[in-house]
């Protein structure tokens, strides 16, 4: 583990290297601001929820961001404990403010993922490509700011795609569920 560790701070240091830029860091802090709380996704999918031809899908959505945050932020992050790579890769300079909680697996990219799968498996793809884009520039800007290891960031991913798949699955068999007490 020690090795992957390792790759983790070397790919942080080279994005710090190679990709920051002066001009880009602020337009790279407000989209990983989108994530903060998942308050982005989750006004997104509320709004959603005044259509009735996008409630399911909002609800879908919601379900899924939950689930996530069940998993990232009240169970993993507290049982894995990970320190933060601002304090333990050397060189490595935050972008923002510090964090107050653990680090693995990003809740950012849990949440960001969760929705936006929801979004891009239920919508038409122009609606669902551009949802999937930004959330994965919020993954990326998790890593650009320094806040997070590209592993904490790949495992948000991981669970984000995870809960939104079990959210659309728990919602298709309540429909069906619901469409038999119908009959």
């Amino acid at each position: 583990m020690e090795w992957l560790m390792s790759l983790d701070g070397d790919i942080l240091l080279w994005i710090q290297e190679n990709i920051r830029k002066e001009f880009l860091s602020p337009a790279v802090e407000r989209i990983t601001h989108l994530g903060d709380a998942g308050w982005f996704w989750i006004t997104l999918l509320a709004f959603m929820l005044f259509f009735s031809k996008c409630r399911k899908t909002a609800v879908t959505g919601l379900l899924a961001v939950l689930i996530g945050f069940l998993i990232t932020n009240l169970w993993l992050k507290n049982m894995v404990a990970r320190v933060r790579p601002y304090e333990i890769v050397e060189g490595l300079q935050l972008i923002g403010n510090r964090a107050v909680d653990f680090s693995f697996p990003s809740g950012h990219s849990t949440c960001s993922v969760a929705a936006s799968t929801v979004l891009f498996c239920r919508f038409p793809k122009w609606i669902g490509a551009p949802a999937l884009v930004l959330a994965l520039l919020i993954c990326f800007s998790r890593l650009y700011i320094g806040i997070h290891y590209p592993t904490d960031v790949m495992a948000g991913i991981l669970i984000g795609m995870a809960s939104a798949f079990l959210a659309m699955r728990i919602m298709r068999n309540w429909e069906g569920k619901d469409q038999a007490v119908l009959k």
